[in-house]
């Protein structure tokens, strides 16, 4: 039996599906919606293979909207990565 949309709880939650429209190699193989404490993500996810072989997905996410596309530009990053380097 079929769940009524309006009872399914989204937030936290997210989903991937085949990219049927896929152009090229450069396109994602699957593509999704993501929901982080209420903000709507895209996803966007590319099969890869490790040099030994192993296959994994690489993922994309980006906001949705631009007020949540702002918004996580100005969050700061925990990953030391992203800092900028003193002189």
């Amino acid at each position: 039996m079929a769940r009524d949309a309006r009872e399914y709880d989204n937030v936290n939650r997210g989903a991937l599906f085949k990219n049927a429209s896929r152009r090229g190699d450069r396109s994602p193989d699957y593509t999704g919606k993501l929901n982080i404490e209420g903000t709507e993500f895209r996803m966007s996810a590319w099969l890869q293979a490790a040099k030994d072989g192993s296959k994994y997905l690489s993922i994309a996410v980006r906001a949705q909207d631009s007020e949540a596309r702002e918004a996580s530009r100005a969050r700061p990053s925990d990953d030391p990565r992203d800092r900028e380097i003193e002189p």
